[in-house]
């Protein structure tokens, strides 16, 4: 049967191979947080969301415990949520700056979201086998998302993820290996470009390693380039 982005969100949502991270995920549901204790977790697997047409897609590492856990959309009701859906909105890639929840009205414009693991790790970690695992579900992503035509890695372990991807797929061009860097751009072919960013985790805007202006430079760039 053909495939589709409903078939693979319903497969993620279904997915159990990795024990490791699915106990977790049950665990966090199960015992919350003192400010989210008379919430119900969703204690799932994330699949992807955004516009199926998408010519922009944006890896991520994996949904946060009591986030995208908890709310069933990656970067859903995070601070690192707040800030990538605040400058999607300014770069005019999301209807509104911010998400707390499913169902909140949040509409990706030319854009689609992805977690390079869909399930919540213990201490944000997850393990070399969990994201090749996982690394299926982005592939089948990749061949429902015709029109893609840039994509954003949101820190170095999805940049080397996707790029793991391509090398598998055959899709790397000839040459050195593109190597991690806030700001790189690199051709994989006529038609797609590799964006590199640093992940907006709280360790690093807290810190000003990644500033709105700087995450906002990025998102111009790729507005150019589509």
């Amino acid at each position: 049967m053909r495939d589709s982005l409903e078939r693979i969100a319903r497969d993620v949502v279904g997915c159990e191979r990795c024990p490791r991270l699915r106990r977790w995920c049950r665990q966090v549901a199960r015992e919350k947080v003192r400010r989210f204790r008379d919430q119900t977790y969703w204690g799932r697997p994330l699949p992807g969301f955004g516009a199926a047409r998408a010519r922009l897609l944006i890896v991520g590492l994996a949904p946060a415990a009591h986030g995208g856990n908890r709310t069933g959309r990656v970067f859903t009701g995070d601070r690192s949520g707040d800030f990538l859906f605040a400058a999607l909105f300014r770069a005019g890639f999301a209807n509104q700056s911010h998400s707390s929840m499913r169902g909140d009205g949040l509409k990706l414009r030319d854009c689609y979201i992805a977690p390079l693991v869909r399930c919540a790790p213990p201490a944000n970690r997850p393990t070399r086998v969990e994201i090749v695992r996982c690394c299926d579900y982005l592939r089948r992503e990749l061949e429902g998302l015709t029109e893609l035509r840039a994509v954003l890695a949101l820190g170095q372990i999805a940049f080397d993820g996707f790029l793991a991807l391509m090398r598998e797929l055959e899709r790397l061009p000839p040459g050195p290996r593109p190597r991690f860097r806030h700001g790189g751009e690199h051709d994989l072919s006529a038609r797609l470009r590799l964006f590199a960013s640093y992940h907006p985790s709280q360790q690093n805007t807290f810190t000003g390693r990644l500033t709105e202006a700087g995450f906002d430079r990025v998102l111009r760039r790729i507005r150019e380039s589509l």
